[in-house]
């Protein structure tokens, strides 16, 4: 994957730019790696790009399928779409990886612990990802200890109104919609994306365990964006989303549906106002933002009747600033405000909690060499209720040939309690934050024909771990994550590609923990490939295998899926996409059912 920016945005991204040309070929740029964008060969951070034609090529309607088959990550969904689903970034679970869409932070305040529940996110209005792994509380604060995901929606990608319409429908009586729209004339742009789906599902439970209710979803939802370039060159713009879904699940100790009536009601919303110009030899950015989310749980669990609503707000402000030290150093500065607050009412008794982080940060970014580019990151976070903590990180980039580039980071973070752990029914005033630290190692060789494979050895620890063997409490001793990632993207022909991923995971745990936390129930082994064919000019083929071995508590799995793509027009193609193609009976999380196999068919056009 290539990408192309003009000489003025690289000037405005990356110290020590190259002269002014009227277009220049770089490798891959990345916004998330440092507090500025970056080319990708230049960050000692270990990051992975998936942009929107690699999402329309399989066609797969959860995000989690996708991000699945990505180096370090598996996911642990609790069902079909719309149940709960966790994801796992080397071994560290969602609620130490920071998810952004659009810049928001989407992670819920109301939950047990603030993670994002990836169940529900659909691929509909998705045009890029960036997985970066490792501890990055030094840019992003607390909870980023295992990673961030950063989504953006779809954007304007030339000038003039473009509008996009997809359908599709199959299995389970999925049925999903998505029309999308955007518009960019001179220093104007604009879009938006509105999707629906509603599918019957399968039971959350393992039907192989004798469970028969299907559990059904439904939802929609609203995604925007807008920015205007001013006549003094200013920046300003706004952009948000706004979601209401409804299903089902199944209860708990056992996992079951004995008791066929749980479902849950979702309303969420996030909003990002920004401003970027320039002053001086300074170039600004403001922002602030918005999330809230109100969900609504009924039924019956192990504990007794279920009827309980949980909201979570939160409203943050940031500032950065980027001054260019010379032709070959910047520095970046700033600091933010979160006021995050957590309520619940119903059956499991009243709860609620709210704090404030203040921070600031500075970034130090030098090339010494044409070769060799060297970050420094520090930050200092003020917690309303447990004080001061300072957060580092230390990365390099040398690249040895223009083709072969090795990298480093060494890293420091650190996890405050939800408001939960400390004020819900099982909650524990008294707890501590966590702290860790991670190590990253690696290497990236390059092709002429754009193919290129990446190796990383990481190394990860946390003290002080907070788990749930009931209720909430500190765990003595230090969790520690090690391994191997491989990655590869290699052109067999013109028109064959061979995707490939591999993570080799070992984890030591302390003697106490329930395995909630910092998930233990990953495969040691995680084998992805992906074959994607253009079979003739308009028809294309996409194969992808996914193999995990020695998990702790679940049996070993393989994994087929399939997509083919027909060019109907210029404008139009429709597809047929089977999921679990030689229908493996397998689980990703213990006692919870997956797809059987299943076939989808579609169309998408754009005008």
């Amino acid at each position: 994957m290539r990408t192309y920016l003009s000489a003025a945005a690289i000037a405005a991204a990356l110290p020590g730019a190259a002269p002014a040309q009227d277009v220049i070929d770089l490798s891959e740029i990345v916004v998330t790696a440092e507090s500025v964008a970056v080319e990708a060969t230049r960050t000692g951070a270990t990051v992975t790009v998936v942009d929107q034609a690699e999402l329309e090529a399989t066609a797969e309607i959860r995000l989690t399928d996708y991000l699945a088959r990505l180096p370090g990550v598996e996911v642990s969904p609790r069902g079909p779409l719309g149940t709960l689903a966790g994801i796992t970034i080397r071994g560290a679970s969602q609620n130490y990886v920071q998810v952004l869409v659009d810049g928001i932070d989407v992670t819920d305040p109301s939950g047990t612990q603030v993670a994002f529940d990836f169940g529900a996110l659909t691929t509909g209005d998705i045009s890029r990802i960036e997985v970066l792994r490792g501890t990055q509380s030094a840019l992003y604060g607390s909870e980023a200890v295992g990673g961030v995901i950063s989504i953006t929606t779809r954007r304007p990608a030339e000038d003039g109104l473009r509008q996009s319409l997809a359908v599709e429908g199959g299995s389970y009586g999925t049925l999903r919609g998505s029309y999308g729209v955007t518009l960019k004339e001179g220093g104007f742009e604009a879009a938006a994306t509105l999707s629906r789906i509603r599918t019957d599902g399968f039971s959350a439970a393992d039907e192989n365990d004798g469970n028969t209710e299907a559990d059904g979803y439904e939802a929609t939802r609203l995604s925007f964006s807008g920015a205007v370039v001013l006549d003094s060159g200013a920046r300003i713009g706004l952009n948000g989303f706004a979601e209401d879904a409804s299903g089902e699940y199944d209860e708990l100790f056992p996992v079951s549906d004995g008791s066929p009536d749980e479902r849950f009601e979702s309303r969420s919303f996030g909003l990002r106002g920004f401003a970027e110009f320039s002053a001086g030899a300074i170039d600004h950015s403001f922002a602030v933002t918005r999330y809230r989310i109100e969900r609504r749980n009924t039924g019956t669990t192990f504990f007794g009747p279920d009827d309980n609503t949980y909201t979570g707000a939160r409203l943050g402000a940031s500032y950065q600033g980027t001054l260019a030290l010379g032709a070959d150093a910047r520095l970046s500065f700033g600091g933010d405000v979160t006021r995050e607050s957590y309520d619940q009412t119903g059956s499991f008794g009243p709860g609620s909690g709210a704090n404030t982080v203040t921070g600031i940060f500075a970034e130090y970014a030098v090339a010494p060499s044409d070769s060799v580019d060297i970050t420094a990151t520090l930050r200092y976070d003020d917690h309303s209720r447990f004080g001061g903590f300072a957060t580092g990180r230390l990365a390099a980039a040398w690249q040895a040939r223009p083709d072969l580039t090795f990298r480093a980071s060494l890293a420091s973070g650190f996890r405050a309690p939800s408001n939960y752990e400390l004020f819900g029914p099982f909650g524990d005033p008294t707890l501590q934050p966590e702290e860790s630290r991670t190590l990253d190692l690696g290497v990236e060789k390059r092709f002429a024909d754009g193919s290129l494979v990446r190796a990383t050895l990481f190394y990860s620890e946390v003290d002080n771990l907070i788990d749930f063997p009931f209720p909430y409490a500190q765990i003595p001793g230090t969790v520690r994550r090690k391994g191997l990632e491989l990655e590869g993207d290699i052109r067999l022909s013109d028109r064959l590609r061979l995707a490939a991923a591999y993570t080799y995971t070992d984890a030591e745990n302390p003697p106490l923990t329930a395995g909630n936390t910092w998930n233990s129930t990953f495969g040691r082994h995680d084998l992805s490939l992906g074959l994607a064919a253009e079979v003739t000019d308009r028809l294309r083929a996409n194969l992808s295998a996914q193999l995990v071995a020695d998990r702790q508590a679940l049996p070993d799995y393989t994994v087929f899926n399939a997509t083919v793509t027909y060019e109907v027009s210029d404008n139009a193609e429709a597809f047929l996409r089977i999921e679990n193609l030689f229908d493996e009976q397998y689980q990703l999380r213990e006692g919870y059912g997956t797809s059987d196999r299943a076939f989808y068919v579609g169309l998408r056009a754009k005008f």
